[in-house]
């Protein structure tokens, strides 16, 4: 039976690889049988933002972002968060941080970045 998987990404892609990493793993998690969301929180939203220059391992994260588009890697984001113009094409829901929490205490796996 496929497993619930929420891969919260909280760090800033700006400062270090992590988040990029995560979205890789989300990636590997998605291609299988897994019902993978990925949760960005804080200045981890830039993961998804127009202006990437500034992300560490920017030229990684350009080459895995088709495949997360064309998969439609679900996204998870709170709704009152500071929003950069977000890349059209990804499958993103805004909610309040108590449904990202029921969400995540809802999951069956929970990885943290």
């Amino acid at each position: 039976m496929a497993k619930s998987v929420a891969v919260v990404i909280q760090e800033d892609p700006c400062k270090t690889h992590r988040p990029v990493e995560a979205l890789r793993i989300a990636l590997g998690l998605v291609a299988g049988a897994h019902l993978t969301t990925v949760v960005l929180l804080g200045e981890a939203v830039r993961l998804l933002g127009e202006d990437v220059e500034d992300v560490v391992d920017v030229d990684i994260l350009e080459k895995y972002l088709p495949s997360i588009k064309q998969l439609e890697v679900p996204f998870l984001l709170p709704m009152n968060i500071n929003r950069p113009r977000i890349q059209i094409g990804f499958s993103v829901k805004y909610e309040s941080e108590d449904e990202i929490r029921r969400f995540i205490h809802s999951s069956d796996r929970v990885l943290v970045f």
